[in-house]
């Protein structure tokens, strides 16, 4: 017969609990999704054009009409236990080339907007793809990117941690945004003054913009002259925690040599929109 002392069957019934209760905390953490509505100003002076394959700036009178200044879209944050992924849909760009038998096309031969036929041939495509995932227990954002070159296809990993939250200004004031009660703080980025609302009645630390992370909280609101997002619905639901863990079959990098590569990338991009008359090639 195998004897134990009380202390061995203490430590014994104190492991099985602490085992029982990590277990039990993991198959009930939350999942869900949250949804923001976004607002981004177009900077104009970063902007750059191919109309009939010459490069021209905005401020020039060859400018199309109708550009829009502002964009909308729309973001979500899926999260289930200790890891997250930001999706952003992919919305139409109003700026779409005006060519025969185009939706956007009038049988006049103008665009849409009123623009004439020819002036708009511009448009935004997605030279790569990026995947942004976060591991909420080590609060790193991890980004996977994706290289199309031709017909190869190359992936890249980096990793940050969180940033630090600096210079907020909290406050009294509260107000519910889908559903939550909100705390408000304010801080300035980048010179401009933002105001954000948060909640701390979500089990986790996240910001739809990086740089304004609270030390502790969900960003459900926040606001500027420049941009915004608001959460219009938090909803927990199952989710399939596999899903939202990063790959690790790829190869990792710095944040120095991913902007490398980024700025290479929108080079090339240039250049093919200049070699074939305003449009990017399809490779």
């Amino acid at each position: 017969m195998i004897r134990f002392s009380t202390s061995r069957l203490l430590a014994l019934l104190l492991t099985g609990l602490c085992t029982l209760a990590h277990a039990q905390s993991a198959s009930t953490a939350p999942s869900g999704k949250i949804t923001y509505e976004g607002l981004r100003r177009v900077d104009m002076s970063r902007i750059r054009m191919s109309v009939n394959g010459q490069e021209i700036r905005p401020g020039s009178g060859d400018v199309p009409e109708g550009i829009p200044d502002v964009v909308s879209f729309t973001q979500k944050l899926i999260f289930a236990g200790s890891y997250a992924k930001e999706e952003r849909d992919r919305t139409q760009n109003p700026m779409r080339p005006n060519r025969a038998g185009d939706a956007n096309s009038s049988p006049n031969g103008a665009s849409a907007s009123g623009a004439p036929a020819g002036r708009a041939d511009m448009r935004m495509t997605r030279m790569n793809d990026q995947e942004t995932y976060l591991d909420m227990a080590s609060r790193q954002r991890i980004s996977i990117l994706t290289v199309r070159r031709d017909s190869t296809t190359q992936r890249y990993r980096t990793e940050r941690p969180f940033p630090k939250a600096e210079g907020w200004e909290t406050s009294d004031k509260t107000k519910k945004i889908a559903g939550y009660v909100c705390h408000k703080a304010t801080v300035t980025r980048r010179n401009a003054p933002y105001t954000i609302w948060y909640t701390t009645d979500l089990p986790f630390t996240y910001s739809p913009i990086a740089d304004l992370t609270p030390d502790k909280g969900v960003v459900l609101q926040i606001e500027s002259d420049d941009e915004s997002f608001k959460a219009s619905a938090v909803s927990l639901e199952p989710v399939d925690a596999a899903s939202l863990q990063p790959p690790t079959d790829v190869k990792t990098i710095s944040q120095e040599e991913l902007e490398q590569i980024r700025r290479k990338q929108m080079a090339d991009f240039r250049q093919r929109m200049m070699q074939n008359g305003g449009f990017p090639s399809r490779n």
